[in-house]
């Protein structure tokens, strides 16, 4: 079993802060757990009940892999109902590019803009805020085969416990990169689509088509929409039909999906 120190060692790690700090992150569930053993990335830590080692014929080591009991992954787990194994991993384990801390921006975009270059469709979230709805936008983007997202500096971690449950696994097959947003649209090469309220209607325009060279579909942030800044590089400006009348708006990762 687990010893009271090393519980409270990682206990540390329910703070977004301190995984920040470490660039580390946290998988929790059995779902989640088996998509990171499924992918064979490296964990540097693993902590789960006795029942789920015998699932998954592991054994504790006491260095990498410990058996806790309920309380203890209790103690561990960031989520209402923990769910038999936790895991912590090194963010460098799973493809990202958190870009612009340090680096040079335009030299970043120009990275952003050759990576992308063959993608059919890209999606960009401009100050997105709700780990909810980047979560699901992940997960969505996984379903439709979508597998770049380019999120504005100051949107929500890709890495926020949160976004990681929510994403079912999308976390691991999708290239989700953090950069000066209004700059890789004007180098990006692509049309840009931007999802606002007084754009062509998505059902019956005139000229909505996806283009041969592909294109980038822009969702905002969910109660500002999005920022002006970026407006300026929108080329298609779309919207959802309201055929209720009453509804003021909808979900971001909802319009996301629609679109």
């Amino acid at each position: 079993m687990i010893s009271k120190t090393k519980l409270k060692e990682l206990a540390v790690y329910k703070q977004q802060k301190r995984c920040d700090d470490e660039s580390v992150f946290v998988v929790e569930g059995v779902k989640m757990c088996d998509e990171i053993l499924s992918a064979n990335l490296p964990i540097k830590v693993l902590c789960a009940t006795n029942l789920w080692f015998s699932k998954h014929n592991f054994a504790p080591n006491n260095d990498t892999f410990f058996e806790v009991d309920n309380e203890a992954l209790e103690r561990l787990s960031g989520m209402k109902t923990p769910n038999e194994v936790w895991m912590l991993l090194d963010r460098s384990a799973v493809s990202r590019c958190e870009c612009g801390t340090n680096t040079d921006r335009s030299a970043v975009s120009e990275k952003l803009r050759h990576s992308s270059a063959e993608a059919p469709l890209i999606l960009a979230l401009d100050h997105l805020q709700d780990p909810g709805n980047l979560g699901t936008i992940i997960r969505t983007a996984d379903w439709f085969g979508i597998r770049h997202i380019v999120c504005s500096h100051g949107s929500v971690s890709c890495f926020n416990p949160k976004v990681v449950q929510s994403t079912m696994g999308g976390l691991l097959r999708t290239t989700i990169e953090y950069c000066d947003l209004p700059q890789y649209l004007a180098r990006c090469g692509k049309p840009v689509f931007g999802a606002l309220l007084d754009g062509e209607s998505i059902w019956g325009g005139k000229t909505l088509s996806l283009p041969e060279e592909g294109a980038v579909l822009v969702i905002g942030n969910e109660s500002r929409g999005i920022t002006p800044e970026v407006q300026q590089y929108v080329t298609h400006r779309v919207t959802i039909p309201n055929l209720g009348g009453t509804a003021e708006s909808l979900n971001a990762s909802v319009a996301c999906a629609i679109l």
